[in-house]
């Protein structure tokens, strides 16, 4: 089942598929092969033209607000404080679709993966 309103039977809805830096809990030997495996599922998903963006958040820079006049300001949304992990936005013709690539990711990084539709935007 979708849970996405899609506007016209070609209509494609962009997915976040995205975990906290925390769940990604490797032993360090590790690290090499998760790195080698995560890049080969995002080289899949390109390969399939599904890959829209992805990455992960750069904890060593601290977020600022910009305000609509410009001014740049130390902090964030309280919400956001913690805002840290990995990302990718995939844009796929289904939600059963987005869950099957939620799995691989999840294989390749070895934690749980969060799915989350962007509302549709024919613009966008």
């Amino acid at each position: 089942m979708n849970p996405c309103c899609e506007e016209g039977a070609d209509a494609m809805t962009k997915y976040l598929i995205s975990f906290p830096s925390a769940a990604m809990d490797v032993p360090e030997e590790e690290v090499p092969a998760l790195s080698d495996a995560s890049h080969a599922v995002v080289q899949e998903a390109k390969d399939a033209g599904v890959w829209v963006f992805g990455g992960g958040i750069d904890e060593s820079i601290s977020p600022v607000m910009v305000d609509s006049d410009g001014t740049v300001r130390e902090g964030t949304y309280p919400q956001t404080t913690h805002l840290e992990g990995g990302y990718s936005v995939l844009e796929l013709p289904s939600y059963d679709s987005a869950l099957e690539w939620a799995a691989k990711i999840a294989v390749a990084c070895r934690c749980a993966q969060e799915v989350r539709a962007f509302e549709y935007d024919p613009a966008s």
